[in-house]
């Protein structure tokens, strides 16, 4: 029994001794190919790399540019006026596509022509599903395998400004698809940053905005005029390529673009919108031909609100069939101011100290200028006694012209140019036109003509800062349309100084403030004109225009406008209105866009009405 278990226990051990023998031997096998594969990869991974890189062609490319995000638009409220949204567009490389992304050396002929075939249609499917149109809009593209060099085509521009999302959309399709030859995925559609540009609310300070071109560059408005800030600076991405593409770990350098500095308006994007409604109403009322109104901070010279029409919508410029339309009327449409100039020729008569409010003047049927006789719109042919104020009110070319002649040329054309006639006003807008004002040599008749409209033009912009400088005090702050901007880190952009000058004192501008609270306070249409519980002054004016065809006065054509102002005990508020009409006067067509506009923009900001509004009675003529 005891030699059995002896036994037994040598055999136990001559199999355990075996066992330790087999895993030695197996030890040692490893460590031998695990010193082989050192040898391979280590050793001999260099001479693999050169063999591999000898059958690349390598360059270093600046082969992909990094595109900055466009500065924003914002109103003074912090609304989005145009904005720029993450877009791409979507590059083909047909050549990569008729493989499907294989080596080529690796398929038969039977397989290239296969997928040469199948792929393109396979791929125009997909886009077709998140793009639209048909196959036909994309096949010849993405079959064109050789470009008119001969060379492989790698680079078709299949669509621009894609949202980024709807390009994930495109390769995830494509990834799920089966390729002619039964493998996963499809291959060779790749993009480009396109930032898309867009204006949430379209049509709105369309005119002033601008709109970019099909390269991302402004075009027009506020866009063209701080292009070189608003786009930012590119940047690249240098990498090494070689015929089958990007090499994955090949030397790489990147230079981020700087994002575009970005707006805050001095518009107010419901005024705004109030000041087009209105605008667009009465332009369809009267079938005018054009119409422009601004409303102004008459303290600051900040712009509220700058509408014109014709209009267009930013996201859409290439609707548009008249590129007139694309512009910005109120900067750049010059035309005779009519009555309203009267306004101005009061102002420098009153500051010089030769008339007041109350100056009695005798207004005869017509009086003789040059070769020419001039006479009140509202014909008369005996002699009217009005006061300087009674001028203003009745807005007689007549009386203007008599009590502008109290004033030398030079001492006239220096206040009118003191009021920003004949000069641009230096706006944030392409395109501004400085009018035209007479020099000091001009004849007598000119000047005549001058006091009440004619022989002088002007734009809008010019026409609501100057009203703005002689109703508020007598300073003239340089208009903006710019409140504040910023650089992509957020850091305020200084911003070029306004200038503000004085051009009146302020006796002199409250005194005209006078003689204009009487176009709206007396007369059978005080009750129209007026604004409950607010003091306003106003004037309208009436001008003929010239016919471009005949060089003379359109018989029928006016430029009709109105200004207002409130309230007057301490001006906040202007508004301009002007339209191209067939014959009607601006206090018929432009004063309604004028007062309704005012309605809203005193209350909006923090003008209250008054309780009590005195009646203004102080005297339109006198008795001889």
């Amino acid at each position: 029994m005891n030699q059995a278990l002896s036994t037994m226990r040598l055999k136990i051990g001559d199999s355990t001794k075996r066992i330790r023998i087999f895993f030695v031997v197996m030890a040692v096998a490893i460590t031998l190919l695990a010193g082989r594969a050192l040898v391979v990869q280590g050793i001999n991974s260099q001479a693999v790399a050169a063999a591999a890189a000898a059958s690349m062609k390598v360059s270093l490319d600046q082969d992909r540019v990094l595109k900055p995000v466009r500065g924003a638009f914002l109103d003074r409220n912090g609304e989005v006026l145009a904005t720029t949204l993450p877009a791409v567009k979507v590059i083909a490389d047909p050549y990569a596509i008729s493989l499907n992304g294989y080596n080529a050396d690796s398929l038969s002929a039977n397989a290239r022509s296969t997928l040469a075939q199948n792929t393109p249609k396979q791929i125009a499917d997909v886009l077709v599903a998140h793009l639209g149109g048909t196959a036909a809009d994309y096949l010849p593209q993405l079959s064109r395998v050789t470009g008119a060099n001969g060379q492989p085509n790698r680079y078709e521009v299949m669509a621009s400004k894609v949202p980024a999302d709807v390009y994930q959309q495109i390769l995830a399709d494509m990834a799920k698809q089966t390729d002619a030859l039964e493998d996963t995925g499809l291959n060779g559609i790749t993009k480009e940053d396109d930032p898309q540009r867009i204006y949430p609310s379209g049509t709105l300070a369309s005119n002033v905005l601008g709109f970019v071109n099909s390269e991302g560059s402004g075009a027009a408005g506020l866009e063209s005029y701080a292009n070189g800030n608003l786009a930012g600076s590119e940047g690249f991405e240098q990498y090494q390529t070689s015929q089958y593409g990007r090499i994955p770990l090949g030397n790489s350098t990147v230079k981020e673009a700087t994002n575009g500095t970005s707006y805050q308006l001095t518009l107010d994007s419901e005024l705004q919108y109030q000041a087009q409604q209105l605008l667009n109403s009465q332009v369809a009322k009267w079938q005018a031909v054009t119409g422009t109104t601004i409303a102004m901070n008459v303290k600051t010279g900040e712009v509220l609100a700058m509408a014109t029409t014709p209009s267009f919508d930013s996201n859409k410029p290439g609707d548009v069939t008249d590129a007139g339309t694309l512009g910005n009327r109120a900067v750049s449409a010059a035309y005779e101011p009519g009555s309203v100039q009267k306004v101005f020729t009061m102002a420098a008569l009153l500051d010089a100290g030769l008339i007041s409010p109350d100056t009695k003047v005798q207004v005869p049927a017509g009086v003789q200028s040059g070769g020419s006789v001039i006479r009140d719109a509202d014909l008369h042919s005996d002699t009217k006694y009005m006061t300087a104020r009674g001028v203003i009110y009745n807005s007689s070319n007549v009386g203007a012209t008599l009590l502008s002649r109290l004033m030398d040329k030079d001492t006239f054309h220096q206040y009118m140019a003191d009021f920003g006639l004949g000069s641009t006003t230096g706006i944030e807008q392409p395109g501004e036109s400085a009018g035209y004002l007479p020099g000091t040599d001009m004849e007598d008749y000119t000047k005549d003509q001058m006091a009440f409209g004619q022989g002088v033009s002007v734009t809008a912009i010019q026409m609501a800062a100057g009203l703005s400088a002689v109703t508020n005090g007598g300073v003239y702050h340089e208009p903006t349309l710019i409140k504040s901007a910023t650089d992509a880190s957020g850091k305020n952009v200084e911003l070029p100084a306004r200038s503000s000058r004085r051009v009146i004192s302020e006796d002199a501008s409250a005194q005209l403030r006078n003689m204009m609270e009487a176009v709206v306070a007396a007369g059978p249409n005080a009750a129209n004109t007026m604004i409950t519980g607010y003091t306003m002054g106003a004037k309208s004016g009436t001008a003929q225009t010239i016919n471009p065809n005949t060089g003379a006065y359109d018989s029928d054509l006016y430029m009709s406008s109105y200004v207002s102002v409130a309230p007057l005990d301490d001006p906040q508020i202007l508004v301009y209105t002007v339209m191209q009409v067939h014959g009607q006067y601006g206090g018929t067509v432009a004063m309604p866009t004028s007062r309704d506009l005012m309605k809203i923009a005193l209350p909006r900001y923090g003008v209250l009405p008054e309780a009590d509004v005195p009646k203004d009675t102080d005297p339109l003529t006198y008795s001889p």
